[in-house]
């Protein structure tokens, strides 16, 4: 089945408190992501659809984790037809239109799709390295009728030159003239997106630019999906985009490329807020996760027998 299609759906006010997760992984991941489910499935309610996105070589080994609400789908399901997975190399596309498609913009493109395919009205963006760990309703996401979109109106310092390459990039996407020079951040784990504006989003980048929205995607080199959508939720929609910012760290997260002994997961694993949810140790630190999840399910109940 090929997800990928020109669509004018509209939602109605009655589906706003419906939620589907999204979750990118592949094999490297399938553990975290194993993990990732389970929490899921021991800690939110009300019961939701999951939607794991995965490459087709990656597709039978997923496949395990399918459940009634549970579906794995493949990038190449999802992606048109002048897009293909080059086979000699790990991280780019051939494309039929554009320039060569690096596997970063093409996961950015892949969630944008997969936000405006599914069903629910409500996405909920999860990485494979995050595991929730405290009972958490995904209701507490609305409020009046709004659905929370993450965005700390400073910016991040860290980070801040990075992402005004992704702000500037989204500006002119967006045919805006300027850039918030305070560089809002919108980046973060468990983000939530409305559907309607995914297709309202990709509906005026077509109207700006007479292509379609995956093209010119394709053809930018600095591009965050987070950012495209928060600036567009931001600076466009404003008023009318039925969402309240939120600038609350829900995840206790360690990005650090830095592999961490046992006593020092336990002690990061413990520094976690009341507030926070979940808990998000990065793949790219190479912590396999049969060293976290027993320090894990010692001190949250997240027992996977």
């Amino acid at each position: 089945m090929n997800y990928y299609q020109e669509t004018t759906l509209t939602t109605s006010k009655s589906k706003i408190n419906s939620f589907g997760i999204i979750t990118p992984s592949y094999a490297p991941d399938f553990q975290r992501c194993q993990l990732l489910c389970h929490s899921i499935d021991k800690f939110l309610s009300p019961s939701v659809n999951h939607y794991i996105i995965v490459d087709q070589k990656d597709l039978l080994l997923f496949r395990q984790l399918e459940t009634a609400n549970r579906q794995v789908i493949t990038k190449e399901s999802i992606l048109p037809w002048w897009i293909k997975r080059l086979p000699t190399h790990k991280n780019l596309w051939l494309s039929f239109k554009t320039l060569p498609v690096r596997g970063w913009l093409i996961q950015q493109i892949i969630k944008i799709a997969v936000a405006q395919q599914i069903k629910e009205e409500i996405s909920v963006f999860v990485d494979s390295d995050v595991v929730f760990v405290r009972p958490f309703n995904l209701n507490n996401f609305i409020k009046n009728n709004q659905v929370r979109l993450f965005r700390e109106t400073v910016g991040n310092e860290v980070q801040k030159n990075i992402q005004y390459k992704w702000h500037k990039a989204a500006s002119r996407l967006l045919a805006l003239p300027d850039v918030d020079d305070k560089i809002p951040d919108y980046i973060g784990q468990i983000v939530t997106w409305k559907k309607s504006h995914a297709i309202q989003l990709c509906n005026y980048l077509e109207q700006i630019w007479s292509k379609s929205w995956v093209e010119i995607l394709a053809n930018s080199w600095h591009c965050s999906e987070y950012t495209l959508y928060g600036i567009f939720v931001d600076r466009i929609l404003k008023e009318q985009s039925e969402h309240y910012y939120d600038s609350q760290i829900i995840s206790h997260d360690y990005w650090e490329p830095v592999f961490l002994s046992e006593s020092q997961l336990e002690n990061f694993i413990q520094q976690i807020k009341p507030e926070q949810i979940a808990i998000m140790i990065s793949a790219k630190a190479k912590i396999s996760p049969q060293s976290y999840q027993p320090i894990i399910e010692k001190n949250f109940s997240l027992t996977t027998t």
